[in-house]
């Protein structure tokens, strides 16, 4: 009997191990800089990117083209965050855009951009913390970027003054980051909010991913990392919880989410819109994948945008 049980002992200490190796992997492949990359999530999330490359670099080299600088601040936590800001015709309206996981502000909205300078809007691209020329060491899954994007809205009502009519734009991780951003007292000068395939929670959507596209299970992982996370991040996983935020929103809130959206289910934006307390309306996009409603319908998107905005701008 002694040596079974030391079996069993042996075998369950193995089993603990590797389950803690495998958690130690998946949370520096995920949460960490550097070892998030692009190229990964961008084959994650199911879509055919490159179809789309040609309009993508063209639309990416006229907004290059346009005249635009390179702003700083510094978090709460004293991290250097970059943004690229375009000053547009000078007018009032601003549009402030948050990107999605391991990209960066001038890689997402390169496209979005020909719609919202020529439409009069300044745009600020920002760059996340853990991303792009921003400082950081760990992905904030909108739990720390939401009061960084704070501190983005204070810098452009500096920049315009209190007449500012700013709109918070974000896709994906950056969805949820503005999703999160309408739980906090924002400023009057904030009109309205566009998220676009937003997830629901950090845990959510790691779970997701864990099933259906390594097929491992979430227990005991998502518990260990929630746990390393915020000893090494200062949040936890279940702070990242859009889904829960919304419930405090007062701005209006457009959600956009693609049909087939297998990265992120299109299931987690009808539960982020049901949860909205704020005046909201929604865009599916039938047949779109992840961050491909834009692409995938062009006409729907910005009818949706000229929609919302012409509801909530002057």
């Amino acid at each position: 009997m002694g040596k079974l049980l030391k079996g069993a002992a042996a075998v369950l200490g193995l089993l603990t191990a590797a389950e803690a190796g495998g958690t130690a992997y998946f949370y520096r492949r995920t949460m960490k800089r550097y070892n998030a990359k692009t190229e990964r999530t961008m084959k994650m999330s199911g879509v055919d990117w490159e179809k789309y490359f040609p309009l993508m670099h063209e639309r990416h080299d006229w907004m290059m083209e346009q005249p635009h600088e390179d702003v700083w601040i510094t978090s709460h936590d004293g991290l250097k965050l970059h943004g690229t800001y375009f000053e547009g015709d000078g007018g009032d309206k601003a549009v402030i855009c948050f990107h999605g996981y391991t990209s960066q502000g001038t890689n997402d909205y390169g496209s979005l951009s020909y719609y919202y300078l020529n439409h009069g809007f300044r745009m600020l691209l920002i760059d996340e913390r853990a991303h792009g020329e921003s400082e950081g060491t760990y992905i904030g899954f909108g739990t720390m970027d939401r009061l960084d994007g704070m501190e983005w809205i204070k810098w452009m009502i500096d920049k315009i003054g209190d007449d500012a009519q700013i709109l918070l734009h974000g896709n994906s991780m950056g969805g949820a980051t503005v999703c999160m951003m309408s739980g906090l007292k924002l400023p009057p000068q904030v009109k309205g909010i566009v998220s676009d395939c937003a997830f629901t929670s950090a845990k959510d959507v790691f779970t997701h991913v864990l099933h259906s596209m390594y097929h491992l299970p979430a227990f005991p992982m998502i518990q260990i990392a929630d746990k390393l996370n915020k000893r090494n991040a200062g949040y936890g996983l279940d702070e990242c919880n859009a889904a829960r935020e919304v419930r405090k929103a007062e701005v209006p809130i457009l959600f956009i989410h693609g049909e087939k959206d297998i990265f992120v289910p299109c299931w987690m934006c009808d539960e982020i819109y049901k949860n909205c307390a704020s005046q909201k309306t929604k865009l599916i996009v039938k047949d779109a994948g992840h961050g491909e409603s834009y692409y995938k319908d062009t006409e729907a998107y910005e009818g949706a945008l000229d929609s919302f905005i012409g509801g909530i701008m002057k």
